[in-house]
């Protein structure tokens, strides 16, 4: 689906989705727990409904009522039984892909995992190193990733400047076996946020994380959760970005207190203000650059963002694809293999956008072409259903003008 949007500014007040973040690991949660949760708020984007399709494969029950709340009817010690691997469709959710890969091995003994773009192609080399030291086999061939074997207690070392994400996934894994673990990042942590919504997940399921540099973690059972999904500041950058513009846009419903990493958008977005050189370290929220990168293309001086490497392996090379948006739209930008650096121009000037089958470049396009000087195409606008469903019918209510090509 390609869309043209007519320049025109947005008024009103918008309140973000639920944090799919927090979403995910509320759900997982809920999955091994033994007995009936009640997660509300939840909003069933394509990669939540990736998360929802393979806790149903482990053995999880889920119901959607009428307001949103989903009841889901944890595995707890009732597993099922496998006569062979489960297989694990995964959609484009990183998360739901790395995530359960060591909650299938603590609970199947493995499982045979695919998904679809560009997820197989993004890397798991931490978990495969981890997997070849513990004697866990793995084989990734024709576009599928087979692991089996058995998850023991002990020590688990891991880099921890590649994704939090494979914390997370061990965090949960780790609880399910019969002895304490420990859990080592041999080097920085990046989006240390992100294990803190991990640990605040466990938590509400009992199950308790200790330390800070390096994690211990006991085995435990998983109880059954009430919890509301929060609004997602990650999602929050792109009306941000549209306030930043110009765009007469109210934020609700966002918790300041929360602990999502991406909450520094608020604190960017004054920052930005004033001119002049600034340089942002996006290693900690990562999913923030397309919206800043628009910001920073419509502020007075040279913004440099750096510690960016992680991003060439999203649902596109969103280093390249940012830099193209952009680009397309008359903002020079140029791109290092880790960095971004954005120089502010009057205006947008309009033109075609590739929206790359990656939603926070379609959003972030979308952001901009309220104030360009002419129309913007995007294509492929209906990648937003991946994390914000709901993001063209908002964008149409506060005075997006656009028509479906």
């Amino acid at each position: 689906m390609d869309i043209r949007i007519r320049p025109h500014a947005l008024a009103g007040a918008v309140t973000p989705p639920p944090s799919k973040s927090m979403a995910h690991r509320l759900l997982l949660a809920a999955a091994l727990a033994d007995g009936v949760s009640t997660i509300e708020n939840v909003a069933l984007s394509q990669d939540i409904e990736a998360t929802l399709r393979c806790m149903a494969t482990l053995g999880a029950k889920w119901e959607q009522t009428v307001d949103g709340t989903l009841r889901v009817t944890g595995i707890g010690s009732r597993r099922k039984s496998f006569t062979e691997l489960p297989r694990f469709d995964c959609g484009e959710s990183g998360s739901t892909l790395r995530f359960l890969i060591p909650i299938a091995l603590a609970v199947t003994g493995g499982g045979v995992f695919t998904g679809h773009g560009r997820l197989m192609e993004r890397p798991q080399k931490p978990y495969l190193d981890l997997f070849d030291e513990k004697g866990i086999f793995c084989e990734q061939k024709d576009g599928a990733l087979t692991v089996r074997g058995v998850l023991t207690p002990g020590e688990y070392r891991l880099a921890g400047d590649v994704s939090s994400q494979f914390f997370t996934g061990l965090l949960f894994a780790l609880p399910l076996l019969g002895g304490g673990s420990m859990l080592l990042p041999t080097t920085r942590l990046e989006s240390r946020d992100y294990v803190a919504m991990t640990r605040d997940a466990l938590t509400r399921a009992g199950v308790t994380v200790s330390g800070e540099s390096a994690f211990s973690v006991l085995p435990s059972h998983y109880r059954p959760l009430t919890a509301a999904v929060e609004a997602d500041w990650s999602q929050a950058g792109f009306w941000y970005a549209a306030r930043f513009l110009g765009n007469r846009v109210e934020l609700c419903g966002l918790d300041e207190a929360s602990a999502q990493g991406d909450c520094v958008v608020a604190a960017l977005y004054e920052r930005f203000e004033p001119m002049g050189e600034q340089r942002v370290d996006v290693s900690d929220c990562p999913d923030l650059l397309p919206p800043l990168a628009v910001m920073a293309a419509r502020r007075e001086g040279t913004t440099h963002f750096v510690n960016a490497a992680r991003l060439r392996m999203k649902e596109s090379d969103r280093l390249r694809t940012t830099a193209a948006l952009l680009r397309a739209l008359g903002a020079p930008t140029e791109e290092t293999a880790d960095s971004l650096t954005v120089r502010g121009v009057p205006a947008f000037s309009g033109g075609t956008v590739d929206g790359a089958n990656d939603h926070r470049i379609v959003m972030a396009a979308a952001v901009a072409a309220t104030v360009s000087a002419a129309p913007v195409t995007i294509k492929g606008a209906e990648a937003v259903k991946k994390s914000y469903p709901s993001f063209w019918d908002e964008y149409k209510r506060l005075g997006g003008d656009f028509d479906v090509l």
